[in-house]
């Protein structure tokens, strides 16, 4: 079953009848029992109160900054053994199609794949760090300190 919420409850109602998505209310969310919490409008919905009532094992949503504290919340999901795909890697793909269409000539096709490649990214930013017991937003943070290390590498040898 889907639950969703929203502060726009015309737009809720709209969206759950088209998608046949149970509406709860914006607090009683997080005590629902379900596999996934996907939050993807408000930020800081990760935080001291509802990490205790929030029950998913996985945190995947396109929510900007989700994790009211970095290093306090994200350890606490760590050592409770969930799993939190950071937001700036769920939510890459628009960032992925802005730089696309910056380059001058927009290909869609050349940005849908670089989009594919999230998958990928996440799973690398879990094993990193499932293998360092780190803090899955800090993994993600050295993997991504490494790609543009790397790339400004490249552009100085030329």
């Amino acid at each position: 079953n889907l639950f969703m919420t929203d502060i726009n409850e015309g737009r809720l109602n709209k969206i759950a009848a088209l998608t046949r998505a149970s509406v709860a209310g914006n607090d009683e969310i997080y005590d629902l029992d379900v596999d996934i919490y996907a939050p993807c409008a408000m930020g800081a919905t990760l935080n001291d109160t509802t990490l205790d009532r929030i029950k998913a094992p996985v945190i995947c949503g396109g929510a900007n900054n989700q994790l009211a504290d970095e290093q306090l919340h994200g350890k606490r999901l760590m050592e409770e053994g969930r799993i939190y795909a950071p937001d700036f890697v769920v939510n890459a793909g628009g960032i992925i199609n802005i730089s696309s269409e910056l380059m001058g000539n927009y290909n869609a096709d050349l940005a849908l794949s670089w989009t594919e490649k999230i998958y990928d990214t996440t799973l690398s930013i879990l094993n990193l760090a499932a293998e360092e017991k780190i803090p899955t937003q800090h993994a993600a943070m050295r993997i991504a300190e490494k790609r543009i290390e790397d790339v400004g590498r490249v552009k100085l040898s030329f």
